[in-house]
């Protein structure tokens, strides 16, 4: 695009620094936390940064609530987590990418950590370390398990927010639609796989971190992974099956 072209974009159509994509299943409790943490974390960079809420099926003040943050607003009603996160990534305007879950809220340097990594021509993006807000044992052993599992399979991945550029993201085509569960880790293997290509790593934020509720613990217990290890073998090695899908994210009460 040149510049004759860009400067004739109306003011709601002209890129932005970033754009960041929410998708939001009934989130009236969560989500308010998670915009407050993405208004303070934009202070540094003023008309630079959209929000972009998907609505899933929503039947609660969710998207009352995104309005009041003048977020841009997309609905999509398919139980399907990579489509809901593709659908926000369709209408961004944004040069760098972020998905990050409604529950989970961010740090005040978070956006410019992103920036500075980007800028250095090193990293072809990458993810953030998750650390929730509450522990315990259950918790902490989960948590063990899926570390040595994911660096025994994908090597040195992270997820719960990504971040890239937008023409990376579109490069890999975005979260592969066939997987209704995994799709966060398969999307950090691909982004990985086109940094190597690029000849780029994949970076783990790890500070600052991103914070995230317990609420799956709270719901199913601490130890409910622990109790049904196939939920975590079928996460890892056959994210095609849909047996948790439905039970633990789809047709979750809010």
């Amino acid at each position: 695009m040149n510049n004759n072209d860009q400067c004739a974009r109306t003011d709601s159509e002209k890129m932005v620094k970033f754009s960041i994509i929410i998708p939001a299943y009934n989130e009236e409790k969560a989500l308010k936390r998670c915009l407050d943490s993405i208004v303070a974390a934009s202070a540094f960079y003023k008309d630079q940064v959209e929000i972009i809420v998907v609505l899933n099926r929503c039947t609660d003040r969710t998207e009352e609530i995104a309005l009041s943050y003048h977020c841009v607003t997309v609905k999509n009603d398919i139980k399907n987590i990579s489509a809901i996160r593709n659908a926000g990534a369709q209408v961004a305007r944004g040069e760098i990418l972020i998905t990050v879950d409604a529950d989970s809220w961010m740090a005040d340097n978070m956006l410019t950590e992103i920036e500075n990594y980007l800028m250095m021509g090193k990293y072809i993006g990458g993810g953030v370390l998750l650390k929730l807000e509450r522990s315990s044992l259950g918790i902490a052993i989960t948590a063990m398990i899926f570390a040595f599992l994911l660096i025994v399979r994908y090597g040195f991945i992270s997820g719960s927010l990504f971040w890239c550029f937008k023409k990376d993201f579109d490069a890999i085509g975005g979260f592969d639609e066939n997987l209704r569960i995994a799709e966060d880790v398969d999307f950090a293997i691909r982004l990985k796989k086109w940094g190597e290509q690029c000849g780029k790593t994949f970076k783990n934020i790890t500070e600052p971190p991103l914070m995230s509720s317990a609420r799956k613990y709270d719901m199913f217990g601490d130890w409910y992974m622990i109790k049904k290890p196939r939920i975590i073998l079928d996460y890892f090695w056959a994210g095609k099956k849909e047996k948790y899908a439905d039970k633990l994210y789809y047709n979750v009460k809010r």
